[in-house]
């Protein structure tokens, strides 16, 4: 029988819709930031910015250290004689020279100094990849905190549908028993609905959250995350202390990134200035000669000698290379005395925050309690049939925003302590702080 493009298709979607479904990946906190440096495209395109900036080091290190070139040549050549009146023409001839070149800057302060610039700008890269790498963690943290936010959401509102749900039976019952009306079940399916649409609107978030996650760890987007709960420890704000304000800068690696440069910049007038100073080179050949290449009485030819160059006008140019080098260490020093303003700020702001959303959590926790209570109260009353179910409702949508509250509270307290543990240098040390 032949088949037609509709049955191919419907044949095609049957086989799909039959396919196992791929397993979910489990995933904790601290594997989601150990995978970064392998997996996160912004820090491999860091990482190989780091690795140019070392051969660049080399390359300019490269001007300081002896080159030596082999060359062998087979020539052959006639060369004319021209007088007043006559032109001769000797006889063609044959030459082979074989030969080891070599040459050596050996003292040239300017290629020195441009070595040692190009080192302390690889230091900088190096320190700027680390950098990199302490952002991502930080952004991966904060979607993985994210996508438990919204999962626990899920489960607020799965538990206000519920209890939506044992409001309605409840009206009806008391509509058959004569102690309501139906503008109570109608009060009752109305606020079932609105919490069914929050549901599905969550949903929509939480998918978006999965999406970010997987786009930061590589994971396909259609591969189903199962992540680790990861509750960070709780602590009194005794704990932060400013102390160690000093110290974080030099954990900083956007700090060191900018100290390194600050260095390559005082190298780079060193530079500048050293164009001004005499060099000497050492240059010279070896190896041997014969009318060709093949044959055995080959002799020995060998030159050496010393070079030395003084400049005396270059067209000015080295006068505005120390300016265009000068202007640039200070527009670094002030780039790092703003850094360090920066990251003093960041770090009291961090301790501070976190100190805030630690009490806020117990506030919002003793909130929960308070509305889970009046809920209580409000279906007591209910049942007695001395009030409508009004305040039963709006005791129901107290509690939902409570327990939204709550897990939107305890959220942002785990991003304070991440973003503590970045302003102190290492994002990973916040997997120290798990409550236990």
């Amino acid at each position: 029988m032949r088949k037609t493009p509709l049955s191919v298709s419907l044949l095609g979607l049957l086989v799909f819709v039959r396919l196992p479904a791929a397993e979910p990946v489990p995933l904790t906190l601290e594997q989601a930031l150990g995978s970064v440096e392998r997996v996160s495209l912004i820090v491999l395109l860091g990482r190989e910015s780091a690795a140019q900036a070392l051969e660049a080091a080399n390359q300019a290190r490269a001007s300081n250290l002896p080159t030596i070139n082999a060359s062998a040549q087979q020539r052959r050549s006639q060369g004319v004689s021209i007088a007043t009146v006559v032109v001769t023409s000797g006889r063609p001839a044959n030459r082979f020279d074989a030969l080891l070149t070599g040459n050596y800057a050996l003292l040239d302060p300017k290629l020195r100094a441009a070595a040692d610039a190009a080192r302390a700008g690889s230091d900088a890269a190096q320190a700027t990849y680390a950098a990199t790498v302490q952002t991502v963690l930080a952004d991966v943290a904060t979607a993985y905190f994210a996508n438990l936010r919204n999962r626990r959401r899920l489960e607020v509102l799965d538990a206000n549908i519920k209890r939506a749900n044992g409001i309605l039976e409840l009206a009806r019952n008391q509509l058959a028993a004569g102690v309501a009306t139906q503008i109570d079940v109608t009060r009752a399916e109305a606020q079932l609905a609105i919490a069914e649409q929050a549901r599905l609107q969550q949903v929509t978030t939480l998918v978006s959250g999965d999406l970010v996650l997987k786009r930061l760890l590589d994971i396909e987007p259609g591969r189903e995350l199962q992540l680790e709960d990861f509750e960070v420890r709780r602590a009194s704000a005794a704990l932060y202390t400013f102390s160690e304000e000093k110290s974080a800068f030099e954990k900083r690696a956007e700090y060191l990134a900018a100290q390194r440069t600050l260095e390559q910049n005082r190298l780079s007038v060193k530079s500048a200035d050293y164009q001004r100073l005499p060099t000497l080179s050492l240059n010279g050949n070896m190896g041997l000669a014969a009318p060709r290449f093949d044959d055995g009485g080959k002799q020995e030819q060998w030159a050496f000698g010393v070079a030395l160059s003084v400049p005396i006008f270059d067209g000015l140019r080295t006068g505005a290379d120390r300016r265009i080098a000068l202007s640039r260490q200070r527009a670094q020093e002030a780039r790092l005395h703003a850094l360090e303003l920066q990251i003093s700020s960041e770090l009291r702001l961090a301790a501070q925050d976190a100190a805030s959303r630690n009490a806020q959590v117990g506030v919002a926790e003793k909130t929960l309690g308070l509305a889970q209570e009046e809920l209580r109260l409000a279906r007591q009353r209910y049942q007695q049939g001395v009030a409508d179910n009004r305040e039963v409702l709006e005791a129901q949508t107290r509690l939902a925003e409570a327990g939204d509250n709550l897990v939107d509270a305890v959220f942002r307290y785990n991003l304070s302590r991440l973003e503590l543990a970045r302003a102190r240098g290492d994002v990973r040390s916040v997997l120290a702080e798990r409550a236990r």
